[in-house]
């Protein structure tokens, strides 16, 4: 594993960074949490002009072909931008998805749309359970037909179609499917709309690829991860810049002691996080033993992390830190929805003891699904 970017990565990076700067401020952000759907058209259109919605689409179906390290690095710079919208849900979650369990065909119909910015896509998975364990679904499909509910299903409103797991298969619902119904959800995150999905006999398609579904969502969860770390990275040069500027006693409150040991504990969950984030996204790349639990320790070590840099950057701020003036709580809210998204870290936490000391027979079998990509 190289330890640095290389240049085409640092440029994708730094490209997304002035990209989010400029098209995605905080007042944008701001104007989009109030709406219904957090999406906005021209900004999605813009997206896509710049390849960023076929970032892991493969080349021959419209895409950039990229690998799983530039997806977090893009992923990062959304998180540090904290954008509004259905990027993360399309690309870091339903293209992996279909990528992986497709057939040729059905790659082109729904992965060409997504990469020319033609279409926007989700995957439903958790029920009334509320387990991210693929194993616990409940939901079959009747031949063709769906018929159940999903819940918590990000950016449902917006997205043209839908992956839905079932105990038999993973299948795509049209947004336009008779028998489909979508509620908005109450949601943490003003950024990220949640929704509650239900199928009445709702026509489905049936993904016929031989690809693992469990292997698409670790790519996701890799991708959630360095979106953390982004938004880490910003509640913490928020928090350092505020404690420069903001006086006490005649003095400037980053100089006691006490807060230093804030930003400082800050620096190291944030770097820590990044770093989890990277490793995830080599060992998915480059097949690695490791792979899985590499995954499980990112989000882990997030999940935890980010939660506490949201609330040592407020306890810095102090009372200003709760105000809605004060752009920290939007960050503080998206780490919080973030944190159990694709299983928090007690779920984890007990997916790496399986991986690693209960199961080693199931974890070689992991080991070689992540290494055959299937």
């Amino acid at each position: 594993m190289q330890f640095g970017l290389s240049e085409s990565q640092q440029i994708l990076k730094d490209t997304a960074r002035k990209f989010f700067a400029g098209e995605c401020p905080m007042t944008t952000v701001r104007r989009l949490a109030e709406t219904a759907t957090a999406h906005d058209a021209e900004l999605w259109t813009r997206l896509a002009g710049q390849g960023f919605t076929g970032i892991v689409a493969p080349e021959e179906y419209g895409g950039m072909g990229l690998g799983k390290v530039e997806l977090i690095l893009l992923m990062e710079e959304a998180g540090y931008a904290l954008l509004p919208g259905a990027l993360f849900s399309t690309v870091a979650l339903a293209v992996p998805a279909i990528d992986a369990l497709g057939t040729p065909a059905q790659k082109k119909k729904y992965l060409e749309p997504i990469a020319a910015g033609q279409a926007r896509s989700t995957v439903a998975l958790l029920e009334t359970e509320a387990s991210w364990d693929v194993s616990s679904l409940q939901l079959a499909a009747a031949g063709d037909k769906l018929t159940g509910t999903k819940l918590f299903v990000t950016d449902a409103a917006i997205a043209d179609s839908i992956v839905v797991a079932a105990r038999n298969g993973v299948w795509v619902v049209e947004a336009n499917a008779p028998g489909l119904s979508i509620q908005p959800m109450k949601g943490m995150d003003l950024t990220r709309k949640i929704y509650s999905v239900e199928f009445k006999n709702t026509p489905a398609e049936k993904l016929g690829g031989s690809g693992s579904l469990a292997r698409a969502l670790d790519i996701a969860t890799a991708a959630l991860c360095a979106e953390m770390a982004g938004g880490m990275q910003r509640v913490l040069e928020t928090t350092v810049g505020y404690a420069k500027t903001r006086k006490q006693f005649g003095k400037p409150i980053g100089i006691f002691q006490a807060v230093q040991h804030l930003c400082a504990d800050m620096y190291l969950e944030t770097e820590s996080s990044r770093s989890a984030a990277y490793y995830a996204a080599w060992a998915l790349e480059e097949n690695a033993p490791d792979a899985a639990s590499a995954v499980s320790v990112a989000k882990m070590y997030a999940s935890d992390a980010s939660r506490t840099v949201g609330n040592r950057g407020i306890q810095v701020h102090g009372g200003m830190g709760f105000t809605w003036e004060n752009d920290l709580h939007l960050y503080y809210r998206r780490a919080k929805a973030s944190e159990t998204m694709l299983g928090d870290a007690t779920f984890h936490r007990e997916r790496i003891a399986r991986l690693v000391i209960d199961a080693p027979g199931r974890a070689k079998e992991e080991r070689a699904e992540v290494a055959t990509g299937k």
